[in-house]
Order: structure tokens, then sequence, then C-alpha cells
């Protein structure tokens, strides 16, 4: 694995359990799905220090880099189709991922993450049960 990547990996795994805050993004107040994201990836220079957008933004970022394959450091994305993506998270592996989610709109304080239960969590990739498939993939690091 390369550099950048193990310590994005590192950082994201040591941020479970931090609240989801929706428009979140530190560690402090809490983090909305892209809030993490984008955080994770300040943190190793591959996003400038001051970019801030929605998870539709992020895809739109990394738009050359789409992937059919999930692997650690992909950014999954979730919607009703690609122009209508509404959350994304680290692939932390080819099976499991890290975001902040279970929140919404309505989530602005950490008892509002309390009672919605609303926190970054790690969770299967593919869970037919409680979501979605992703609507595209796309890997960073490459």
């Amino acid at each position: 694995m390369n550099g950048q990547l193990d310590i994005v990996l590192r950082l994201a795994f040591d941020k479970i359990d931090k609240p989801y805050i929706w428009g979140g993004d530190d560690g402090i107040a809490g983090w909305d799905c892209s809030g993490l994201v984008i955080e994770l990836l300040q943190s190793v220079g591959m996003l400038p220090h001051n970019y801030d957008t929605t998870a539709l933004g992020l895809y739109k970022y990394f738009i050359g880099k789409f992937t059919n394959i999930p692997s650690a450091g992909c950014l999954a994305f979730w919607g009703k189709s690609v122009d209508k993506i509404i959350h994304t998270e680290l692939c932390f592996n080819h099976y499991l991922t890290i975001g902040a989610s279970g929140g919404g709109s309505k989530t602005l304080t950490k008892e509002d993450a309390i009672k919605h239960n609303a926190y970054v969590k790690m969770r299967p990739l593919y869970d037919n049960i409680r979501r979605t498939n992703p609507v595209a993939l796309v890997n960073p690091f490459i």
C-alpha cells in the first residue's frame, strides 16, 4: 500500500463513533459524509486545504478515477443516479466502508446525533438489507 493510503485508513478508523452533524467538517463538532471524506483526503494533501463540497462535488472532483472494483481508499457514492449523488463513504477494504451517516439536515447537535443514531460507522459496502448498492466508485489513489 502507499503511504498516503495507509495514513487515510488509519485516520478513518480512528474516527469511528464520532458524531454525525449535518454540514459538519471537524473532529470537535462532528462530520457529515462529505466533510469526513474531505478531512481524510486533506490530511494527506489530496485535496486543497480550503476545499469544501458535497458528496456530488467529490464525485465530480475525482470523475476521471472511476473503478468497478472496490478496494481500500475507494470512495463509494450513493444516490438515485450519478447526477443525484447524496452520500459518500471511504472503502476500508473491498468489503467494508467507513462513513458518517444516520443523520440528516435536522441533525445539528451532538444530542440530535445521539437521538438519530448518527455517527461515523463501519458498514458492509454491499448491504442489501439496509441500503442500496453504490451508484459509483472512484479511486483517488490511482
